[in-house]
C-alpha cells in the first residue's frame, strides 16, 4: 500500500498536489484544484518586500478559502529578516504550510537575487529557511530546480543545506534556471536528492497523467508530484493520478460537457474573487486550456475574446453548445 505524504504534522489526501503558478493558482482555481482531487494546493508566489511595506494588492494575495486545506502560500525574497516577517503575515493568513521560491527562473525575480538566484547562495538559503522556521508554527516548505545551470547543478547540496536548516519537505522541478521549460526534467537528478535527505521530495516535471506520475515516483522514490502546466484547464488530472497510483486504473478524459462546466465554474469564481471586469478578462487564457482539442476550438476562442461580461462568456458557450449538439 502506498504510504500517504506526510509535511510536518500534515497528513496529505492523495499524492498529487498543485504546484504554483503565476497567473494561474489564484484562489478561484485552487479551490477548483482542490475540489478535484489535489492532496494540497500551493498559491502564487507572492513578494516578501510586498508583504513587508504592506502592500494592498499583496497581501489580497493572501486570503484563503475555507475549502481548500490544506494549502500552501509561497513567498519570495532574499533578506532572511524580511522573508521571516513575511511568513508570520502568511502564518496569520491561514497557511496551513509556507513554500520558499527558490525556482522561479524570470529574469524580474532573479536579477534581484530571488527565485532560482537562491540556488547560486547556498549559505543564504538556508539562512532564509532557518529565520523563517524560527518565525512560524507551520512547517516551512522549498520550491527548488536542479541548479542555475547544467554546469552548476547543487540541488543535492541545496536540499541538505535546507533540510539541516529546518525545512519540513522539498519540491525539486528537474530543470536548470537556464532550461527554463524546455526539454525534458532530469528524473534521475530528482532521485539523488531523494536519497540525499530524510525528508519529504516531491517530482516535479513532465508528470501529465497517471503513468507517468507512477513513472516519476516508481525511478525517484518521491513521496508524491507536483503538478503545474499539465493542471492548467485540467483539474481533472488530480484525481486521476491519485486514483491510478491506489489502484492502477485509468481515469476516463473529460467529456466537453465536462470541460465547459467547468469553464464556466472557473469564471464565476474568479468573478467573485476580482470583479467581473478583471475576471472575464484572465478567464480568456484559462479558456484555451479548457478549450483545447475540441472540435472547432480556435473559433470558440476567437468568440470568446469578444466577451466582456460573464452573461456574455456564458451565452457564447451555449450557442457553442447548441451548434455542436451537446445540448437538447
Amino acid at each position: 500500500m502506498l504510504e500517504k505524504p506526510k509535511i510536518g504534522n500534515i497528513v496529505l489526501d492523495g499524492w498529487a498536489v498543485l504546484a504554483p503558478m503565476a497567473g494561474v493558482s489564484d484562489l478561484a482555481y485552487r479551490v477548483i484544484a482542490r475540489h478535484m482531487g489535489a492532496a494540497m494546493t500551493t498559491a502564487e508566489m507572492v513578494s516578501a518586500k510586498g508583504l513587508y511595506y504592506k502592500n494592498e494588492k499583496t497581501r489580497d494575495m493572501l486570503k484563503i478559502d475555507p475549502t481548500e486545506h490544506p494549502v500552501a502560500l509561497q513567498i519570495f525574497g532574499s533578506d532572511p529578516d524580511i522573508m521571516a516577517a513575511g511568513a508570520v503575515e502568511m502564518e496569520k493568513a491561514g497557511a496551513d504550510i509556507i513554500d520558499i521560491n527558490m525556482g522561479c527562473p524570470m529574469q524580474k525575480v532573479v536579477k534581484n537575487g530571488d527565485g532560482s538566484a537562491l540556488m547560486k547562495n547556498v549559505p543564504l538559503a538556508a539562512a532564509i529557511v532557518k529565520a523563517m522556521v524560527g518565525a512560524v508554527h507551520v512547517p516551512v516548505t522549498v520550491k527548488m530546480r536542479l541548479g542555475w545551470s547544467r554546469e552548476t547543478e547543487n540541488c543535492v547540496e541545496l536540499a541538505q543545506a535546507v533540510e539541516e536548516a529546518g525545512a519540513s519537505a522539498i519540491t525539486v522541478h528537474g530543470r536548470t534556471r537556464e532550461d527554463f521549460y524546455t526539454g525534458h526534467a532530469d528524473w534521475k537528478k530528482i532521485g539523488e536528492v531523494v536519497r540525499a535527505v530524510s525528508i519529504p521530495v516531491f517530482g516535479n516535471g513532465d508528470v501529465v497523467d497517471g503513468s507517468s506520475a507512477k513513472g516519476l515516483m516508481d525511478e525517484t522514490g518521491c513521496a508524491g508530484v507536483a503538478i503545474g502546466r499539465a493542471a492548467w484547464g485540467n483539474p481533472w488530472i488530480f484525481e486521476a493520478v491519485n486514483r491510478y497510483l491506489e489502484t492502477g486504473e485509468v481515469a476516463e478524459p473529460p467529456s466537453w460537457e465536462m470541460r465547459l462546466a467547468m469553464a464556466r465554474k472557473h469564471l464565476h469564481g474568479l468573478v467573485v474573487e476580482k470583479g467581473e471586469h478583471v475576471a472575464v478578462r484572465e478567464m480568456r487564457a484559462h479558456a484555451s486550456r479548457y478549450f483545447h482539442g475540441l472540435p472547432e476550438a480556435a473559433a470558440l476562442r476567437r468568440e470568446i475574446m469578444k466577451a466582456l461580461t460573464e452573461e456574455e462568456f456564458n451565452r457564447t458557450l451555449d450557442t457553442y453548445e447548441a451548434a455542436k449538439g451537446l445540448v437538447e
